[in-house]
C-alpha cells in the first residue's frame, strides 16, 4: 500500500515537473521570438532611415557663409511615401527622420516608413495637424526605442549637458515650403495625459493659458517668451513602460 502511494506521489511530481518545464520552455520560446522580432524590426527601420537620408538629403553650398547646408528633396521623399509631411532634426540626439502623417494616430505606431508592419513604428505627426502655418500646436510622436532609434534619444533633453547647450535648443523642422527653426521653451516628464497635445484653442486667452501651464512644468527656465501670435511644436514619447511621457515644447522663430 505504501509503495503504491509513493509511486503515485512520484508520478504526480513527474507530471508537475513536466508541466513546469513546458511552461518555462514556452516562455523562453515566446521571449526569443519577441527579441528576434524586435531586433529585426529595429534593424529594418535603421536601414530604411539610412537609405532615405542617402536619397533625399541634398547638400547645398551656402555662398554667404561658405559652408554646406542640408536640404530635403520632398519630391523624392514623397515618391517613397506620400504621407511624408516634414523632416525633423534634434541636435545631440539620434533624431533625424522624415515625419509622416496618417489618417489616424494608430497606423504608424506599428508600421514603418514604407508602411510595412513594424513594432518600432515611425515618427509621425498628429493626424489632426495641418502643415500650412495655421496650427498653433504641431504635435509629433515617436516610440522610445531601447537602441535610441526613433524617439529613443529624446530623453537626452532632460539632461543638463543637453539643455544647457544653446545650440541644442534649436529644433529644425523642414516642410515642403520652408525650413523652420523652433526654440525650446519647456521640457519635462509627466504622467500620460491629453492636455499637452491640445491643438485647438477657443481664443487667444485659451492659448496663452495653455502656454503658461506647460511653461510652468519645465525642469528648466529658458526665458523664452511665447505670445498669442506664436506657433509651437511639441515632441512626445513614452517612458517607464508607458507610465510617463517625455515632452518638449518649442516656439517657431
Amino acid at each position: 500500500m505504501r509503495n503504491k502511494k509513493n509511486k503515485s506521489k512520484k508520478y504526480k511530481k513527474a507530471i508537475l515537473n513536466l508541466v513546469i518545464y513546458i511552461m518555462l520552455l514556452s516562455i523562453l520560446l515566446y521571449s526569443g521570438i519577441k527579441i528576434y522580432k524586435w531586433y529585426k524590426d529595429k534593424t529594418n527601420n535603421n536601414k530604411i532611415a539610412e537609405q532615405i537620408r542617402d536619397t533625399v538629403i541634398v547638400e547645398e553650398k551656402n555662398e554667404d557663409e561658405n559652408k554646406e547646408e542640408s536640404k530635403v528633396d520632398f519630391n523624392k521623399l514623397k515618391e517613397q511615401n506620400s504621407d511624408a509631411v516634414a523632416w525633423i532634426k534634434v541636435n545631440n540626439t539620434n533624431i533625424e527622420y522624415p515625419v509622416v502623417k496618417g489618417s489616424n494616430n494608430s497606423f504608424y505606431l506599428n508600421h514603418s516608413f514604407d508602411k510595412s508592419n513594424n513594432s518600432a513604428g515611425w515618427i509621425f505627426a498628429d493626424y489632426r495637424n495641418k502643415f500650412d502655418n495655421t496650427d498653433k500646436n504641431i504635435v509629433i510622436y515617436g516610440h522610445n526605442m531601447k537602441d535610441n532609434s526613433m524617439f529613443g534619444s529624446l530623453k537626452n533633453i532632460l539632461n543638463s549637458d543637453w539643455y544647457d547647450n544653446e545650440e541644442n535648443t534649436n529644433i529644425i523642422l523642414y516642410t515642403e515650403n520652408e525650413k523652420c527653426i523652433y526654440k525650446v521653451f519647456s521640457i519635462y516628464k509627466i504622467e500620460s495625459e491629453d492636455y499637452y497635445i491640445k491643438k485647438e484653442f477657443s481664443d487667444d486667452n485659451n492659448f496663452e493659458q495653455f502656454v503658461n501651464t506647460i511653461k510652468k512644468r519645465s525642469i528648466k527656465e529658458f526665458n523664452t517668451d511665447v505670445s498669442k501670435d506664436d506657433n509651437i511644436l511639441t515632441l512626445s514619447t513614452c517612458a517607464n513602460n508607458n507610465k510617463y511621457r517625455v515632452v518638449l515644447h518649442a516656439k517657431k522663430i
